[in-house]
């Protein structure tokens, strides 16, 4: 049974979706069987897979909104075993269309219960709000990765998400849970950067991941080429950063 995780942070800029690329793609290159969900209308995750997003017919917006076959939405990738359901602009008017629907807050998670016996791992872009399509992928989700970027602001924002996590939790999806604390855009020169790990370290202790993504130039270009990092140049530091990360979600879920 594969395992749906969601990566979710309302604050922009964290590094949500250059997670997700670069997260399932090293999952897929350790021989996993990945889907991304991209629930974000501004569709970054679909083009950095290098989906031609003016070409899609069915989306993730079709799925919700019109109760499309999800197998429909399934576009290949470049990489083996990683396939994604991509994103629309029209997703941003999605939420208005949903609140006359019958049990709004669950669509998303009855569209992707067939593909958990197909994929390992279900990785689900969330858009930077905590809107109901955001609510839709935490209560489709088994767990979530809470991307926090180490600078001045980091923390700030946390408490929110936070505590909409135990609301889903108590009212929509009981099982949900951290999967953990993951520092981005880490430069170890800052002072900054290191009271920041330190902070989170503390507030999070064992949520917080081993694994720390690194400022690295190389994430920020690949998504321009339509290829995750892994593809775009296998020794910079990104992809190195981002293979750590996908092996010790492996091993914390193989126990």
């Amino acid at each position: 049974m594969g395992k749906i995780i969601a990566l979710a942070n309302q604050k922009g800029g964290v590094g949500k979706t250059t997670t997700t690329i670069n997260l399932a793609a090293s999952l897929a290159t350790l021989e996993k069987k990945v889907l991304v969900v991209d629930a974000d209308p501004q569709a970054n995750a679909s083009s950095g897979l290098g989906v031609d997003i003016k070409s899609i017919d069915c989306s993730i917006y079709e799925c919700l909104i019109n109760q499309s076959d999800i197998r429909e939405a399934i576009y290949t990738t470049d990489i083996d075993g990683l396939d994604i359901i991509p994103s629309h602009i029209d997703l941003v008017g999605a939420e208005i269309e949903m609140l006359n629907l019958e049990n709004r807050e669950k669509i998303m998670k009855q569209a992707l219960e067939p593909m958990k016996s197909e994929y390992d791992y279900i990785l689900i872009d969330c858009s930077p709000s905590l809107g109901l399509i955001t609510i839709n992928a935490l209560t489709a989700a088994d767990s979530v990765i809470i991307p926090v970027q180490c600078e001045y602001f980091a923390l700030e924002g946390i408490s929110k998400l936070l505590n909409t996590i135990k609301i889903i939790k108590t009212k929509l999806n009981p099982s949900l849970e951290i999967e953990g604390f993951l520092l981005t855009m880490f430069d170890s020169r800052l002072r900054l950067a290191n009271q920041i790990y330190d902070e989170v370290k503390r507030h999070f202790q064992e949520l917080v991941f081993k694994t720390i993504i690194q400022r690295n130039v190389k994430l920020s270009e690949a998504p321009s080429h339509g290829i995750p990092a892994i593809l775009y140049d296998a020794e910079s530091t990104g992809a190195k950063n981002h293979l750590a990360l996908a092996n010790e979600i492996i091993n914390r879920n193989s126990k």
